[in-house]
Protein backbone atom coordinates (compact mmCIF):
# COMPACT_ATOMS: atom_id res chain seq x y z
CA UNK A 1 0.00 0.00 0.00
CA UNK A 2 1.35 3.31 -0.92
CA UNK A 3 2.17 5.49 1.60
CA UNK A 4 1.04 9.47 1.54
CA UNK A 5 3.76 11.56 1.46
CA UNK A 6 3.83 15.14 2.73
CA UNK A 7 3.86 17.74 -0.14
CA UNK A 8 3.84 21.78 -0.26
CA UNK A 9 2.60 24.57 -2.37
CA UNK A 10 2.73 27.65 -2.63
CA UNK A 11 -0.83 28.98 -4.48
CA UNK A 12 -3.13 28.23 -1.63
CA UNK A 13 -4.39 26.34 1.83
CA UNK A 14 -7.51 26.46 3.86
CA UNK A 15 -8.78 26.10 7.13
CA UNK A 16 -12.17 25.67 9.29
CA UNK A 17 -12.67 29.18 8.96
CA UNK A 18 -10.88 30.78 5.40
CA UNK A 19 -9.42 30.31 2.51
CA UNK A 20 -6.38 31.92 1.46
CA UNK A 21 -4.63 32.54 -2.24
CA UNK A 22 -1.00 34.14 -1.95
CA UNK A 23 -1.53 35.03 1.44
CA UNK A 24 -4.51 37.02 0.68
CA UNK A 25 -7.91 36.35 2.38
CA UNK A 26 -10.25 35.06 -0.66
CA UNK A 27 -13.01 36.32 1.37
CA UNK A 28 -11.68 39.74 1.52
CA UNK A 29 -11.15 39.85 -1.98
CA UNK A 30 -14.54 39.25 -3.29
CA UNK A 31 -16.10 42.24 -4.09
CA UNK A 32 -13.10 44.25 -4.44
CA UNK A 33 -10.40 42.71 -6.31
CA UNK A 34 -11.56 42.09 -10.09
CA UNK A 35 -11.78 38.68 -11.71
CA UNK A 36 -8.64 39.55 -13.93
CA UNK A 37 -6.04 40.97 -11.02
CA UNK A 38 -6.78 37.66 -8.84
CA UNK A 39 -5.95 35.62 -12.13
CA UNK A 40 -2.69 38.25 -11.88
CA UNK A 41 -2.02 36.83 -8.17
CA UNK A 42 -2.12 33.33 -9.29
CA UNK A 43 0.25 33.38 -11.99
CA UNK A 44 2.75 36.12 -10.16
CA UNK A 45 2.39 35.72 -6.65
CA UNK A 46 1.31 39.24 -5.97
CA UNK A 47 -1.19 41.63 -6.95
CA UNK A 48 -1.33 43.95 -9.64
CA UNK A 49 -1.05 47.72 -8.99
CA UNK A 50 -4.42 49.53 -10.83
CA UNK A 51 -2.70 50.88 -14.09
CA UNK A 52 -1.50 46.94 -14.49
CA UNK A 53 -4.56 45.25 -13.45
CA UNK A 54 -6.09 47.48 -16.33
CA UNK A 55 -4.03 45.83 -19.14
CA UNK A 56 -4.49 42.55 -17.37
CA UNK A 57 -8.12 42.84 -17.58
CA UNK A 58 -7.99 44.22 -21.11
CA UNK A 59 -5.82 41.54 -22.60
CA UNK A 60 -8.45 38.75 -21.32
CA UNK A 61 -11.31 40.78 -23.09
CA UNK A 62 -8.99 41.48 -25.96
CA UNK A 63 -9.38 37.23 -26.14
CA UNK A 64 -12.24 36.73 -25.27
CA UNK A 65 -14.01 36.09 -28.37
CA UNK A 66 -13.39 35.92 -32.34
CA UNK A 67 -16.99 35.14 -33.98
CA UNK A 68 -18.39 31.87 -34.26
CA UNK A 69 -16.39 30.71 -37.52
CA UNK A 70 -13.17 30.24 -35.78
CA UNK A 71 -11.95 26.51 -35.27
CA UNK A 72 -12.11 26.83 -31.41
CA UNK A 73 -16.05 27.75 -31.34
CA UNK A 74 -16.83 25.84 -34.70
CA UNK A 75 -15.79 22.53 -33.09
CA UNK A 76 -17.90 23.68 -29.51
CA UNK A 77 -20.99 23.82 -31.83
CA UNK A 78 -19.81 20.74 -33.52
CA UNK A 79 -19.98 19.02 -30.28
CA UNK A 80 -23.03 20.35 -29.14
CA UNK A 81 -25.26 19.89 -31.95
CA UNK A 82 -24.04 16.21 -32.00
CA UNK A 83 -25.83 15.94 -28.13
CA UNK A 84 -22.63 16.82 -25.90
CA UNK A 85 -23.97 19.27 -22.87
CA UNK A 86 -22.50 22.71 -22.48
CA UNK A 87 -19.38 21.78 -20.11
CA UNK A 88 -18.41 18.98 -22.84
CA UNK A 89 -19.39 20.84 -25.57
CA UNK A 90 -17.10 23.71 -24.81
CA UNK A 91 -13.92 21.43 -23.86
CA UNK A 92 -14.41 20.34 -27.26
CA UNK A 93 -13.38 23.70 -28.60
CA UNK A 94 -11.28 24.15 -25.70
CA UNK A 95 -8.98 21.23 -27.35
CA UNK A 96 -8.50 23.39 -30.67
CA UNK A 97 -6.73 25.85 -28.86
CA UNK A 98 -3.25 25.20 -30.23
CA UNK A 99 -0.37 26.74 -31.97
CA UNK A 100 -2.09 27.69 -34.76
CA UNK A 101 -5.31 29.03 -32.95
CA UNK A 102 -4.85 31.30 -29.77
CA UNK A 103 -2.08 28.82 -28.24
CA UNK A 104 0.86 30.66 -29.54
CA UNK A 105 1.32 33.41 -26.84
CA UNK A 106 4.36 30.93 -25.19
CA UNK A 107 6.36 30.20 -28.26
CA UNK A 108 5.93 34.18 -29.21
CA UNK A 109 6.74 35.09 -25.64
CA UNK A 110 10.37 32.57 -26.41
CA UNK A 111 11.28 34.46 -29.74
CA UNK A 112 10.84 37.74 -28.56
CA UNK A 113 13.42 37.03 -25.41
CA UNK A 114 15.50 35.30 -27.37
CA UNK A 115 15.45 38.52 -29.76
CA UNK A 116 15.91 40.88 -27.04
CA UNK A 117 18.92 38.75 -25.64
CA UNK A 118 20.65 39.01 -29.10
CA UNK A 119 19.92 42.81 -29.40
CA UNK A 120 21.71 44.14 -26.03
CA UNK A 121 24.35 42.19 -26.91
CA UNK A 122 25.80 45.07 -29.64
CA UNK A 123 26.35 47.74 -28.21
CA UNK A 124 25.95 49.08 -31.72
CA UNK A 125 22.63 51.92 -32.62
CA UNK A 126 18.85 51.32 -34.16
CA UNK A 127 19.99 50.30 -37.55
CA UNK A 128 22.73 47.61 -35.89
CA UNK A 129 19.50 45.85 -34.00
CA UNK A 130 17.17 46.12 -36.70
CA UNK A 131 19.65 44.22 -39.03
CA UNK A 132 20.12 41.44 -35.64
CA UNK A 133 16.55 41.15 -36.10
CA UNK A 134 16.28 40.47 -39.75
CA UNK A 135 19.68 37.86 -39.63
CA UNK A 136 17.49 36.31 -36.83
CA UNK A 137 14.19 35.79 -38.90
CA UNK A 138 16.30 34.70 -41.83
CA UNK A 139 17.60 31.84 -39.73
CA UNK A 140 14.94 31.10 -38.46
CA UNK A 141 13.10 30.47 -41.85
CA UNK A 142 16.36 28.71 -42.94
CA UNK A 143 15.24 26.47 -40.20
CA UNK A 144 11.75 26.00 -41.22
CA UNK A 145 10.55 27.69 -38.06
CA UNK A 146 7.51 29.92 -38.44
CA UNK A 147 7.73 33.08 -36.70
CA UNK A 148 4.10 32.85 -33.78
CA UNK A 149 2.14 35.87 -32.95
CA UNK A 150 2.70 37.98 -36.55
CA UNK A 151 0.28 37.67 -39.27
CA UNK A 152 -3.79 37.74 -39.44
CA UNK A 153 -6.13 35.99 -41.73
CA UNK A 154 -8.93 38.59 -41.26
CA UNK A 155 -7.11 41.48 -39.89
CA UNK A 156 -4.32 43.82 -41.85
CA UNK A 157 -3.89 45.67 -38.85
CA UNK A 158 -6.00 44.00 -35.57
CA UNK A 159 -7.93 46.65 -33.56
CA UNK A 160 -7.17 45.40 -30.58
CA UNK A 161 -2.95 45.74 -30.52
CA UNK A 162 -2.90 49.40 -30.20
CA UNK A 163 -5.33 49.94 -27.49
CA UNK A 164 -3.12 47.30 -25.68
CA UNK A 165 -0.02 48.52 -26.12
CA UNK A 166 -1.17 52.02 -25.04
CA UNK A 167 -2.50 50.62 -21.70
CA UNK A 168 0.94 48.87 -21.24
CA UNK A 169 3.12 51.62 -21.84
CA UNK A 170 0.49 53.86 -19.04
CA UNK A 171 1.26 51.57 -16.77
CA UNK A 172 4.85 52.27 -16.98
CA UNK A 173 6.68 49.45 -18.06
CA UNK A 174 10.15 49.55 -19.87
CA UNK A 175 8.66 49.13 -23.66
CA UNK A 176 11.62 46.86 -24.33
CA UNK A 177 9.44 43.90 -25.71
CA UNK A 178 6.44 45.92 -27.42
CA UNK A 179 9.38 47.23 -29.55
CA UNK A 180 10.90 44.21 -30.44
CA UNK A 181 7.34 42.52 -31.77
CA UNK A 182 7.11 46.13 -33.70
CA UNK A 183 10.48 45.85 -35.31
CA UNK A 184 10.06 42.07 -36.23
CA UNK A 185 6.76 42.91 -37.34
CA UNK A 186 8.26 46.04 -39.29
CA UNK A 187 10.84 43.05 -40.92
CA UNK A 188 8.53 40.28 -41.46
CA UNK A 189 6.43 42.74 -43.54
CA UNK A 190 9.47 44.05 -45.52
CA UNK A 191 10.51 40.90 -46.57
CA UNK A 192 6.88 39.14 -47.08
CA UNK A 193 6.14 42.49 -49.50
CA UNK A 194 3.23 42.90 -47.18
CA UNK A 195 1.91 43.96 -44.14
CA UNK A 196 2.14 41.18 -41.49
CA UNK A 197 1.27 42.70 -37.86
CA UNK A 198 0.99 41.92 -34.76
CA UNK A 199 -1.95 39.69 -33.64
CA UNK A 200 -3.26 39.52 -30.46
CA UNK A 201 -1.31 36.32 -29.44
CA UNK A 202 1.78 38.40 -30.17
CA UNK A 203 0.60 41.47 -28.46
CA UNK A 204 -0.45 39.09 -25.81
CA UNK A 205 3.21 37.46 -25.52
CA UNK A 206 4.92 41.02 -25.71
CA UNK A 207 2.85 42.61 -22.78
CA UNK A 208 3.52 39.38 -20.48
CA UNK A 209 7.24 39.35 -21.22
CA UNK A 210 6.68 43.11 -19.78
CA UNK A 211 4.88 42.13 -17.03
CA UNK A 212 7.05 38.83 -15.45
CA UNK A 213 5.24 36.25 -16.23
CA UNK A 214 6.72 32.94 -16.72
CA UNK A 215 6.86 31.92 -20.29
CA UNK A 216 5.27 28.20 -19.21
CA UNK A 217 2.02 30.44 -18.45
CA UNK A 218 2.21 32.35 -21.68
CA UNK A 219 -1.28 30.95 -22.79
CA UNK A 220 -3.11 30.72 -19.72
CA UNK A 221 -4.91 34.28 -19.76
CA UNK A 222 -5.96 33.78 -23.46
CA UNK A 223 -7.11 30.37 -22.64
CA UNK A 224 -9.44 31.54 -19.43
CA UNK A 225 -11.05 34.53 -21.23
CA UNK A 226 -11.81 32.37 -24.91
CA UNK A 227 -13.50 29.45 -22.26
CA UNK A 228 -15.78 31.95 -20.95
CA UNK A 229 -16.87 32.39 -24.94
CA UNK A 230 -17.04 29.11 -26.00
CA UNK A 231 -19.28 27.98 -22.84
CA UNK A 232 -22.20 30.71 -24.54
CA UNK A 233 -21.23 29.69 -28.18
CA UNK A 234 -22.54 26.10 -26.92
CA UNK A 235 -25.40 27.00 -24.70
CA UNK A 236 -26.77 28.55 -27.78
CA UNK A 237 -26.44 25.80 -30.32
CA UNK A 238 -27.93 23.56 -27.42
CA UNK A 239 -30.84 25.84 -26.92
CA UNK A 240 -31.05 27.52 -30.35
CA UNK A 241 -30.30 24.90 -33.27
CA UNK A 242 -31.50 21.31 -34.42
CA UNK A 243 -29.60 18.66 -33.55
CA UNK A 244 -27.01 17.14 -35.77
CA UNK A 245 -26.87 20.03 -38.11
CA UNK A 246 -24.29 20.97 -41.20
CA UNK A 247 -22.74 24.19 -39.56
CA UNK A 248 -21.55 26.42 -42.31
CA UNK A 249 -17.74 28.05 -40.91
CA UNK A 250 -19.02 31.28 -43.30
CA UNK A 251 -22.03 31.11 -44.28
CA UNK A 252 -23.96 32.55 -40.78
CA UNK A 253 -25.50 35.92 -39.81
CA UNK A 254 -25.84 37.76 -36.62
CA UNK A 255 -29.15 38.38 -35.65
CA UNK A 256 -28.25 40.24 -31.83
CA UNK A 257 -28.31 43.21 -30.73
CA UNK A 258 -27.58 45.95 -33.36
CA UNK A 259 -23.93 48.07 -32.78
CA UNK A 260 -24.25 50.22 -30.03
CA UNK A 261 -22.30 52.42 -27.47
CA UNK A 262 -20.69 51.85 -24.20
CA UNK A 263 -22.77 53.06 -21.26
CA UNK A 264 -21.64 56.29 -19.92
CA UNK A 265 -19.88 54.75 -16.43
CA UNK A 266 -17.80 52.49 -18.99
CA UNK A 267 -16.73 55.35 -21.03
CA UNK A 268 -13.14 56.56 -19.60
CA UNK A 269 -13.11 60.11 -18.34
CA UNK A 270 -11.67 62.73 -20.50
CA UNK A 271 -7.82 63.48 -19.39
CA UNK A 272 -7.21 66.78 -18.87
Amino acid sequence: MATIKHWDTEISYTTEDQIRVRGYDLVEMMGTVPFSHVVHLLFTGELPSPKVGRVVDALMVASIDHGPGSPSALATRTAASGGACMKNAAVAGFLTLDKSHGAAVEDCMKVLIKVLELTEETSGGEEEKAAIVVDFLQSEKEAGRKIPGFGHRQHHHDPRVDKLFALTMDAGVNGQYLAIAQAISKALSERAGKELPINVDGAVAAILCELGYPVGLGNAPFLIARLSSLLIHAYEEIESMPRMRRIDPVDFGYVGVADRELPKFYQPEDEE
